[in-house]
């Protein structure tokens, strides 16, 4: 996350790494676009799904996690929740377990982190907290990715960390 590149390179190497840690089956990542999720990376995307599966907020699993913003769990059978979205081009709908944490940047939900288990899965507390923080590094990364190369050379990072968050 500390190199140069394209967010949408660092975002997919999020993915991997969150898929390594977690000993999940797939992990998809949406971020936040004119108020609908959109999906942005995936452990083993169908090149046709990046950029086009969207969710409203509080539409599915993870449409309520963003409009929630709070963790989710669900340990079997995911997708008999009655929040649930069936997409026919994602695979993960089929599988049991499922776990999301919002991406947020001081406070504003910038997007969603899922990760999916094709079997039943007990999700450790070090996954949740693991998730968790991943969403608050990448909410960080969408931030600083919005910002001119310009103006981020010439931030006073002191001041960045002593000034107190401003409300959206």
């Amino acid at each position: 996350m500390t190199r140069q590149s394209q967010l949408s390179e660092a975002l997919e190497r999020v993915v991997s790494l969150v898929v390594e840690f977690t000993n999940s089956d797939s992990c998809l990542l949406y971020l936040l676009h004119e108020q609908e999720l959109v999906l942005c990376a995936s452990n083993n995307p169908a090149p046709h799904t990046i950029g086009t599966v969207r969710l409203r907020l509080g539409e599915g699993l993870t449409g309520w996690v963003a409009k929630e913003r709070r963790l989710l769990s669900l340990t079997r059978e995911a997708y008999t929740d009655p929040r649930f979205k069936t997409f026919s081009d994602l695979p993960e709908d089929t599988y049991e377990a499922f776990l999301s944490a919002p991406i947020v940047f001081r406070g504003r939900v910038a997007g969603v982190i899922n990760v999916h288990h094709r079997e039943p899965h007990l999700h450790s507390g070090g996954d949740m907290e693991l998730l968790t923080t991943v969403g608050e590094q990448v909410g960080c990364m969408v931030a600083l990715a919005a910002l001119d190369p310009e103006t981020l050379l010439k931030a006073d990072v002191l001041e960045l960390v002593l000034t107190p968050a401003r409300p959206a």
